[in-house]
């Protein structure tokens, strides 16, 4: 596959040309504020250096927030995503529910945002001929969403990611990714943005990844 997903960044459209021509769109913040270390090994040493602190994943506030970032749109989007809140279609691997909410720049929540998610199985394989691990979904009048389906696998280049697009009503797409805290292969993709790292935790029956978006309306 891959070692690169290609620059895509998408304007406003309506939205049925959204869900039925191009997809869906616009983006992310945890309400959960979290710091990350890593550490980076030093060229033909084998050793480290002193771990650096990445800043801090943003957090909505009552002020003029900024959108979630942007990110690429990759190779592998399909257009016309099922609506749905459960994308496993069959699936095995670790079970995951990612939950958050989706914010305006003022802090307020956005009623029936379209979120339209994608990601590769746990073999590191997406499916490009139908809608398994894709489907679309809409938030409710507190802004909140859920979406349940499993931890996605690694491919080369990638660390381990899930792509979403938000939109909210007539408004403008934002693309992004989520990502997992404290994975190795988060220090060295190239497209990997602490601010968009989800906040996990683990239970009896598998993980759940909070994450919440602000985007434009």
């Amino acid at each position: 596959m891959p070692e690169d997903e290609q620059e895509q960044l998408e304007s406003g459209i309506s939205r049925k040309n959204f869900i039925v021509a191009a997809g869906i769109g616009a983006l992310a913040v945890p309400t959960a504020v979290t710091a990350v270390t890593t550490a980076t090994a030093e060229a033909g040493t084998g050793t480290s250096t002193q771990p650096r602190r990445l800043e801090y994943t943003p957090k909505c506030t009552d002020g003029d927030d900024e959108p979630t970032p942007a990110q690429t749109e990759g190779p592998y989007f399909t257009p016309g995503s099922p609506e749905r809140t459960d994308i496993r279609a069959g699936k095995q691997g670790t079970l995951l529910t990612v939950t958050g909410i989706v914010y305006d720049i003022n802090c307020k929540p956005v009623n029936r945002a379209l979120l339209d998610f994608w990601q590769c199985d746990n073999a590191g394989v997406y499916d490009n001929v139908g809608y398994v691990l894709r489907g679309h979904l809409f938030s409710g009048a507190d802004g909140r969403y859920t979406l349940t389906t499993i931890v996605p696998g690694l491919y080369p280049g990638r660390t381990r990611h899930i792509h979403v697009k938000v939109q909210a009503p007539n408004a403008r797409i934002l693309t992004t990714q989520m990502y997992f805290p404290n994975e190795p292969r988060n220090n060295t993709d190239t497209i990997f943005d602490p601010r968009l790292l989800m906040t996990m935790s683990d239970g009896p029956t598998g993980r759940t990844g909070t994450l919440d978006f602000v985007i434009r309306t």
